[in-house]
C-alpha cells in the first residue's frame, strides 16, 4: 500500500471522527444507554441541525423516564422550541405524580407557556398558600371606622391556571367582602364581639370564581377600631350649617344698614322740609299782621303760649333726669 495514500486515509478517519463527535455528544448518548433511554445518533444529530442543545431535552428525559413518566422526546422538542422550561414541567409532573395529582405533559406544557410556575403550582396544591391582605378600612352603620386585616389559605387549581385570575382579584374580592361585611353591620361592636360574622360572610360569596385557586378559609388577624366617621360627618354638616346662617345673617344685618341708611336719609329730608315749613311761619305771621287778620295782642298771647309750653316742657325733663339719677 503506498504510504501516502494510507497517511491520507488516516487523516480522513481522524476527522471523520473529530467532526463526529464534535457533532454527536457521544458523552450524552452514554448516560441516556445507561439510563435505560434509547436514543439513536440520528436524533442527536438531527437536534443539532435543528440548533436545539441535545442536553437539555435529554437529562429531562433520563429524569422523566427514572421516574417513571412516559413522555417522548418529540414532546419535549417541542416544548424547548416553543420557548418553554422544559426542566420545571418535567419536575413539576414528578411532583404531581408523587403527590397524586392528575397532570398531563400537555396541560403542563401549556400552563408553563402561559407564563405560570408549574412546579410551584403543583407545590401549592400539596401545601396551602397564605395569602394576608393589606388593611381594610370599612365603616359601620353607627358610623365607626373599623380596620380589618385577614388571611386567606388559598390552595391552586391546576385546572383554571390557565386563563385564572392571580393573587391580586383573591385580595380584592376579600376586601370588597370585608366592606361589604362591616358596612352591613348596625353597630361595630357587632363585628368586634364576633370576627368570624366576616370571614363566614366573605367566605359565602364564592369568591374563588374565575380564579386560578381555591379558597380554603379567611381568618381575621387583626381587627382595630379607626375614627367616628359619622360623628366626623356631622361637625362638618354643622360647620357648613353654621357658615350658611352667618352668610344669611351677613346679609340681613347689610340689609338693616341699608335700610337704616334710607331711614336717616328720609330724616333727613323731613327735617330740610319742617325747617323750610318754619322759615314760611314768620313771613306769614307778618302777611297776617299787615292784613289785619291778626292783632298784636293775639301775636303776644302766641308768643306767651309758646314760651309758657317751652318751659313745662323742660320743667318735665329735668324732673326726669331727678328721677332717673335716684334709681341710679
Amino acid at each position: 500500500m503506498d504510504p501516502l495514500f494510507f497517511i491520507i486515509f488516516l487523516g480522513a478517519i481522524a476527522v471523520f471522527i473529530v467532526l463526529f463527535f464534535n457533532f454527536i455528544p457521544f458523552g450524552l448518548w452514554i448516560s441516556a444507554f445507561a439510563a435505560g433511554v434509547r436514543i439513536s445518533f440520528l436524533t442527536l444529530l438531527g437536534m443539532k441541525l435543528r440548533r436545539v442543545t441535545p442536553s437539555r431535552i435529554v437529562n429531562p428525559l433520563i429524569k422523566a423516564s427514572k421516574a417513571g413518566l412516559d413522555v417522548s422526546i418529540n414532546k419535549l422538542e417541542a416544548h424547548y422550541l416553543a420557548g418553554g422550561n422544559i426542566d420545571q414541567v418535567v419536575d413539576a409532573l414528578i411532583a404531581a405524580q408523587r403527590a397524586n395529582i392528575p397532570l398531563s405533559f400537555e396541560r403542563a406544557a401549556a400552563i408553563d407557556l402561559a407564563g405560570r410556575n408549574v412546579l410551584e403550582a403543583v407545590r401549592m396544591s400539596v401545601n396551602p398558600k397564605v395569602i394576608e391582605t393589606p388593611m381594610i378600612a370599612a365603616i359601620a352603620k353607627d358610623g365607626i371606622e373599623l380596620k380589618t386585616k385577614a388571611r386567606v389559605t388559598v390552595r391552586a387549581n391546576i385546572d383554571r391556571l390557565v386563563g385564572g385570575a392571580g393573587e391580586a382579584t383573591i385580595i380584592a374580592r376579600v376586601g370588597e367582602g370585608i366592606v361589604t361585611t362591616v358596612g352591613s353591620a348596625v353597630s361595630h361592636k357587632d363585628v368586634l364581639e364576633n370576627p368570624d360574622l366576616i370571614s363566614r360572610t366573605v367566605l359565602n360569596k364564592g369568591l374563588d370564581a374565575g380564579t386560578a385557586f381555591e379558597i380554603l378559609s379567611i381568618d381575621i388577624a387583626d381587627v382595630d377600631v379607626g375614627r367616628n366617621i359619622g360623628a366626623q360627618l356631622q361637625i362638618d354638616q354643622s360647620e357648613a350649617d353654621k357658615r350658611i346662617a352667618q352668610a344669611k345673617a351677613e346679609e340681613r344685618r347689610a340689609m338693616a344698614v341699608a335700610r337704616e341708611q334710607e331711614m336717616k336719609a328720609a330724616v333727613q329730608e323731613m327735617r330740610a322740609k319742617v325747617v323750610e315749613s318754619e322759615a314760611q311761619v314768620p313771613k306769614a305771621m307778618a302777611e297776617a299782621l299787615r292784613e289785619g287778620k291778626i292783632s298784636v295782642m293775639d301775636y303776644y298771647n302766641l308768643q306767651n303760649l309758646i314760651a309758657d309750653t317751652q318751659m313745662r316742657d323742660m320743667i318735665s325733663r329735668i324732673g326726669q333726669t331727678d328721677t332717673s339719677k335716684e334709681k341710679k
